[in-house]
């Protein structure tokens, strides 16, 4: 796919989804449910599993095109769900959105990279990948660090030779080097 291809299908999701959103919006504003929590709360439960599929979604989406900032939409999950269930609806969909963002970079390369990201972080980043045991731990610990640009470098990391299967253990378990510079899964 060229560049060009690219940017429009990344411009065409961005508009649906916005456009989606804000269409939910409206029609949960017109319902009297966002400026009373209880009754949001009340609503996203009626909903029941379609409530948190639709929640998961836009976890996801905000993942892949960053038009929501992910703490709000996190903040909102735990809000909804409460603490326990709103992280799990949380890890799950941005999971979804870790893998979709290494798939994609895997399968576009950095063109599309380029185009989700300023030149300046792809430039700030791209020298970790240069070393592939050396972005493995760098990716790692960045992950398991809350104040990593994660979605960034799950794109990176699909720039690399990194497996599919350790992206995966990465993400899922904290992971730690040993002295032999094998990684170790700590449950």
């Amino acid at each position: 796919m060229n560049p060009k291809n690219v940017r429009r299908l990344i411009n065409f999701a961005t508009i649906v989804v916005v456009i989606l959103l804000a269409a939910v919006a409206i029609y949960w504003y017109d319902l009297g449910i966002l400026s009373n929590i209880n009754a949001l709360q009340a609503y996203i439960a009626r909903l029941g599993i379609a409530g948190a599929l639709f929640f998961m979604l836009i976890q996801v989406i905000q993942v892949v095109i960053p038009i929501i900032p992910g703490g709000v939409s996190t903040a909102a999950g735990v809000i909804l769900f409460g603490p326990w269930t709103g992280f799990f609806y949380n890890y799950i969909g941005i999971a979804i959105g870790s893998f979709i963002n290494f798939h994609l970079a895997r399968r576009f390369g950095k063109p599309l990279l380029t185009y989700l990201i300023s030149e300046k972080t792809y430039n700030k980043y791209i020298g970790y990948t240069k070393n592939q045991q050396r972005f493995d731990r760098f990716f790692t610990l960045a992950i398991i660090l809350p104040v990593a640009p994660d979605d960034v470098l799950c794109l990176l990391a699909g720039l690399t030779k990194m497996t599919f299967k350790k992206f995966f253990w990465i993400l899922n378990f904290q992971v730690k080097c040993n002295d032999d510079n094998e990684f170790l899964i700590v449950v």
